[in-house]
């Protein structure tokens, strides 16, 4: 059984999957800002730790604290996330950057601090929540998906550094979960455009989103956690899982049609 730390832990996917694996019998930190949120987790045995991914204090700390109770690091999922929509016009830059901060730096901050250890044992995974949204690009979510374009590009990198120390890097693409995540891309995207030019469009897309992820359409998190247990425990996991409502005819048809054809089906899917 392996040490793994989940990051994100308190709802959706990263919630899921720290239940999943604790009951295969894995030793499970799930990992959260909000410590208070993951308490529901240890009566299934994951062991919850405090953990800021834009903080760097807080990140060394919990590094830290799982090695030391532990002495090994078996698997990272960096899972940590958030949907932030809106118009590239309206969208501050403080915001975009924050975007980065949560979705892509945090994330690789982290990588950095548990590599060393999984060189020294010669194994090790890590295993990245990137999104669909990693392959293509929906209306108004140009930093949302600017951060999972560059989730695509780092791990693919990582995969190849670190292949010679035995560590094998994995990228999930999750498509529409049954998540809260939908919901706080459509208030931000409301919030951003709020009196602007780009307002009428903006609060169309929104009410598509909620109206998405209010319906019985989208994808159990139960499927993701099933496909990160999968990279956990198989001897040759794949490099990628394209999982969930509509991830792999999308990313198809964004592969087949011409670019504005699909620019079109983006900008009227709500």
């Amino acid at each position: 059984m392996s040490v793994i730390l989940i990051t994100g832990a308190s709802s959706g996917i990263g919630f899921q999957t720290a239940k999943f694996l604790a009951a295969q019998g894995h030793t499970v930190y799930g990992a959260a800002r909000r410590i208070e949120r993951i308490e529901a987790l240890q009566q299934d045995g994951v062991k919850a730790l405090q953990l800021d991914v834009t903080d760097e204090a807080s990140i060394s700390r919990a590094v830290t604290t799982l090695i030391q109770n532990e002495g090994r690091i078996d698997v990272l999922v960096n899972n940590a996330g958030y949907g932030s929509y809106g118009a590239i016009e309206d969208v501050p830059i403080a915001e975009a950057k924050k975007q980065f901060e949560v979705n892509l730096f945090g994330m690789a901050r982290l990588t950095q601090l548990v590599l060393p250890y999984m060189r020294q044992q010669h194994s090790g995974r890590i295993i990245n929540t990137s999104s669909m949204g990693g392959r293509l690009v929906s209306y108004m979510g140009a930093w949302y998906h600017a951060t999972k374009y560059a989730v695509e590009a780092f791990s693919d990198a990582l995969r190849m550094e670190t292949k010679d120390f035995g560590i094998k890097v994995s990228i999930i693409e999750p498509g529409g979960i049954k998540t809260n995540w939908g919901f706080i891309a459509a208030d931000h995207l409301t919030a951003t455009a709020k009196g602007g030019a780009y307002e009428a469009q903006a609060d169309k897309a929104a009410a598509g989103m909620r109206q998405q992820y209010s319906s019985n359409m989208m994808s159990n998190p139960q499927i993701i956690a099933k496909a990160i247990a999968k990279a956990v425990n198989r001897r040759h996991p794949r490099s990628r899982y394209l999982i969930g409502f509509g991830a792999k005819p999308l990313v198809f048809a964004k592969t087949i049609l011409p670019t504005r054809a699909f620019d079109f089906i983006m900008m009227h899917a709500s």
